[in-house]
């Protein structure tokens, strides 16, 4: 399902030399011993979520069948980024199936909200607002402008229509949900946000965009069965979180996670955001950025054919998108383009990887590291997020550092509540 190509990385140690680290690593997140242990329920959550939760998801999708054509999803970093980063890798960023998704809650940008309310005035909506504490501001900003706007539209039918993920006995938002009579959902107390997205977080919003949580949630689980080895030979994940540390150890300090197709780039953003609070710490870690080629390559290309050396790229390569085109012959070939005629856009863009794969690395002599996942269907997502979980959690125990806190993240919240007058 998921594969490491490191052909390229230009390592200077054996992976195996980390063999008695990665060891000792495995069995801290197995047996939940390590760092942060409090946040470690997603290592095994592929087989112990909340059966009876997840069915209540379904049930809600299916009594709302019919009944909305776009769903409001109201949350900032990890209560958004993993769902917005499945529907788009799944389904594109233009699905015809009459449901349209829309991402409230992680801006105070108020010509968006404006126009996000304009937008809806005539559509059927439901809206799910997802905060653990019910306090963050960008998503309590939202959500009351939004809570309005239902009330206003649907009157009491709007408490149908609003579901709340939360904690499951207290906080800000599970007691105005209590109030007001929503139904609500749990984010688990032993799940940090940017792990959340198979737990509620994101199945919710998934389940009602049309996506196949049951096929979601198999793939997780065969990737915990998989990935459930702390043998280096047989572990891609272990592999790509000990060549993450040798090539930070060569002062690599930038990782460009690559992508090759637009409907990926919110996989790159959940990414830097799993990697960037788990390991930005201590004055330790690699800095996540991102790029989508070939696209960024105009943009990026030069300084990373031939700029200073600070960084390697991670290329998160589909090898089967579902979507394909033949690029069309014309007679009178004005464009000079007909030497292409016939071929699919898939075979173009996988030659435009291997060449800007072989210009960066023979050429530039940049490290470059490939992921390969199968395909893009629900089930390869639910595979994928594990794959990175367990890699973040691996990569960061050898940096011997905390993943599952983000202490610095408080810092910039506190600035801006004093600045708001916020007691």
């Amino acid at each position: 399902m998921i594969s490491l190509d490191l052909r390229n990385a230009k390592l200077n140690e054996d992976l195996s030399s980390w063999q008695e680290k990665v060891t000792k690593a495995h069995h801290d997140l197995r047996e939940k011993t390590g760092a942060g242990n409090d946040f470690l329920g997603w290592v095994d959550w592929p087989v112990n979520y909340d059966k009876e939760e997840f069915e209540r998801i379904l049930a809600l999708k299916k009594r709302m069948e019919g009944k909305y054509d776009t769903v409001l999803v109201c949350g900032i970093g990890g209560s958004y980024l993993g769902a917005r980063a499945a529907l788009e890798m799944i389904k594109g960023l233009y699905p015809d199936d009459g449901v349209e998704v829309i991402f409230v809650g992680n801006t105070f940008s108020h010509t968006y909200l404006t126009q996000v309310l304009n937008h809806i005035k005539d559509k059927e909506v439901v809206l799910n607002v997802i905060s653990k504490s019910g306090t963050t501001t960008e998503t309590s900003v939202s959500f009351r402008i939004f809570k309005q706007f239902m009330e206003e539209k649907y009157g009491a039918e709007a408490k149908e229509r609003i579901y709340a993920t939360t904690d499951k006995a207290r906080g800000t938002l599970k007691e105005l949900a209590d109030a007001e009579g929503y139904e609500t959902f749990v984010i688990p107390d032993n799940i940090g946000g940017r792990y959340s997205v198979f737990t509620a977080v994101g199945l919710l919003p998934l389940a009602l965009a049309n996506v196949d949580i049951e096929a979601l949630m198999k793939g997780s689980y065969d990737a915990y069965k998989e990935l459930d080895t702390a043998d280096l030979d047989k572990n891609p994940a272990y592999q790509y979180a000990v060549a993450r540390r040798i090539l930070d150890n060569m002062g690599y300090k930038a990782e460009y996670f690559v992508t090759y197709h637009l409907q990926l780039t919110m996989i790159a953003e959940w990414w830097k955001q799993l990697f960037g609070e788990s390991e930005g710490k201590d004055g330790k870690g690699i800095l996540p950025t991102s790029a989508c080629f070939t696209t960024d390559l105009h943009s990026l290309g030069q300084f990373i054919q031939e700029g200073s050396k600070t960084e390697f790229e991670t290329i998160f390569y589909i090898d089967d998108m579902s979507d394909d085109i033949v690029f069309p012959s014309d007679d009178k070939d004005l464009d000079h383009m007909n030497y292409l005629a016939g071929k699919k856009l898939s075979w173009v863009s996988e030659m435009a990887f291997e060449g800007t794969l072989s210009a960066h690395s023979d050429d530039g002599n940049n490290p470059n590291m490939v992921i390969h996942l199968k395909d893009n269907s629900a089930y390869s997502f639910g595979y994928m997020i594990y794959f990175f979980f367990i890699a973040c959690g691996m990569t960061c125990y050898l940096l011997d550092i905390n993943p599952f806190n983000q202490p610095g993240v408080e810092v910039y919240k506190k600035k801006m509540f004093k600045l708001l007058g916020k007691n």
